[in-house]
């Protein structure tokens, strides 16, 4: 991982960044079955969406479809987006004839929906991708009915600054700062670049964007994790990955 400047400047890299096209069947086959996928955000993300047959969805950073796929399974309406047209594709593959509710679509820019198209909005480990919130919450507003949920999973702010306080550092909690990964998978590796952001910044977003907080959640992995992954599991038991939002429309 890239060491932070103080300032929060982005180390010098390559220019592209975030080409999930590039390691696009890597990473499908790594989000199937990993612990921080598969056992841990995944669960989390449908525990706190409960019942959802018969519920509009947006599954906004949907990705090669897994949570998209359980939620349909679990007899909810879903539409999916995603930027990356690599695990769009993959994702067509996944869901067959409901590929047709999956296409192509930015969060920087106005959605391909009208207002009040869905129950439920969910993005899925994918707000901190983004350095501003404010133009992609009011249009994840728009597209919810009032009243409607928006459930978000992120990178836990804590955790990112733990990892980032290195000995005599100076990484500061309370600072939004960018910093790039190298994400190597199988034979491909690829840039990735997030944002930290501080807890109060992320609910100062939420609520000027119109919604109301009902809960944050810093849950556990599903305990069948413990025998399938002995070393990584009492890491995350005790260090939290990712924190979980379930928001409201006002």
């Amino acid at each position: 991982m890239s060491t932070v400047p103080e300032d929060g400047a982005l180390p010098a890299g390559p220019s592209r960044v975030n080409d999930y096209d590039s390691i696009a069947d890597a990473y499908a086959a790594e989000n199937e079955t990993s612990l921080a996928n598969a056992y841990y955000e995944r669960p989390a993300i449908l525990a706190l969406a409960g019942d959802v047959a018969g519920r509009r969805i947006l599954d906004a950073g949907c990705g090669s479809g897994p949570l998209s796929a359980a939620l349909r399974d679990r007899g909810a309406i879903v539409t999916g987006i995603d930027i990356s047209a690599g695990m769009l594709e993959r994702a067509r593959r996944r869901l067959g004839d409901d590929g047709a509710r999956l296409q192509q679509a930015d969060l920087k820019s106005p959605l391909p929906f009208p207002d009040n198209a869905f129950d439920d909005v969910i993005t899925s480990l994918v707000l901190h991708y983004l350095e501003d919130w404010k133009a992609p919450l009011a249009e994840l507003r728009r597209v919810l009915r009032p009243g409607g949920r928006l459930i978000v999973s992120v990178n836990h702010p804590f955790s990112i600054y733990t990892l980032h306080r290195q000995p005599g550092g100076k990484a500061n909690y309370f600072a939004t700062y960018n910093w790039t990964e190298a994400w190597t998978l199988g034979d491909q590796t690829a840039q990735m670049r997030f944002w930290h952001r501080p807890l109060h910044s992320m609910i100062d977003a939420f609520i000027g964007a119109g919604f109301r907080i009902s809960v944050v959640s810093e849950p556990q992995p599903v305990p069948a994790a413990r025998e399938l992954f002995p070393d990584q599991f009492p890491v995350l038991t005790t260090n939290p990955n990712f924190l979980f939002f379930v928001l409201h429309a006002n």
